[in-house]
């Protein structure tokens, strides 16, 4: 219980840290609420807005976006005009991109500011997010090869900067017992997700579950004997498990957050199926925090 309130109060924490960091901010008559990269004389803000990376430099109260406009099949590359006139350093090798712009800007800050800090490397998002499907429940024993209903809530933690294919979830999954399979499971675990393609629009991923806690509720029928009559006997049981379990599923941005299609747990290394070909398929959608 510790651990997990341990790990609540961290993903609190980076959840509090990444909110902190935005701020609106109207530039040329319109709004935009924006990340803060890096503050120093010189500030590089940015968001991902309408499905596109937008990056401004805010220096004293003006705020200039960077731009890579297309005409007749060259990039103008504007996005270095601005800063070399803000700046007078050489932006020949300046890419517009998160990781190049911080550089850039905190090679020019610590040029101008002694006591200047470079920033960290890092930039957490978080998308939360719910979930709906179905499952034949592979790994558990299922005779009727019944689906079952299940929902959930997921968080994901990803890395933009470094790590922008990798990232980290946590799933809690509820799967419904009906008439014709009578398990229930509340399952907590954790993933690591790969993106193996990853466009504006859409990233394609393979997941693997690494560790699950489960807390399972059964029916089980005991036929009559001579000397008790036919009856229902209701079980429980809980346990921490690593199935090393492998899904695919893919994000496809629409409005403000994506929408998630994932066919989870298609087969698991160290836990055997009840020898079904598995169906666990949810759809949801999750949003940016």
């Amino acid at each position: 219980m510790k651990t997990l309130q341990g790990l609540l109060l961290t993903v609190l924490l980076l959840s509090g840290s990444f909110l902190s960091a935005q701020q609106q901010y109207v530039i040329d008559g319109n709004t935009y609420t924006l990340n803060t990269e890096v503050t120093g004389t010189i500030t590089l803000l940015w968001n991902t807005i309408d499905g596109q990376y937008r990056f401004f430099s805010q220096q004293g109260d003006i705020i200039s976006e960077l731009v890579n406009t297309k005409a007749n099949g060259d990039y103008q590359e504007e996005y270095k005009a601005v800063l070399k006139n803000q700046t007078g350093s050489d932006t020949s090798d300046l890419k517009l991109t998160i990781g190049s712009l911080r550089n850039f800007f905190d090679s020019y800050n610590a040029s101008q500011d002694s006591s200047y800090t470079e920033t960290p490397s890092v930039q957490i998002n978080i998308r939360l997010g719910l979930f709906a499907g179905l499952t034949n429940s592979v790994y558990t024993a299922n005779p009727n090869n019944a689906l079952q209903p299940k929902v959930g809530l997921e968080l994901e933690l990803i890395d933009e900067v470094m790590l922008k294919r990798h990232a980290i979830v946590f799933r809690l999954g509820q799967t419904f017992a009906n008439d014709e399979q009578k398990n229930s499971n509340t399952q907590i675990s954790f993933n690591y997700r790969f993106k193996c393609i990853k466009k504006e629009k859409i990233d394609v991923f393979v997941n693997a579950k690494i560790a699950a806690y489960n807390f399972s509720n059964d029916e089980i029928f005991i036929p009559a004997t001579d000397t008790a009559p036919a009856r229902i006997e209701e079980t429980s049981s809980n346990g921490l498990e690593a199935p090393i379990a492998i899904g695919l599923g893919a994000d496809y941005k629409v409005g403000p957050g994506h929408i998630t299609l994932s066919y989870n747990d298609i087969f698991a290394l160290t836990e055997d199926s009840n020898g079904e070909f598995p169906l666990d398929v949810t759809v949801g959608y999750k949003i940016g925090l």
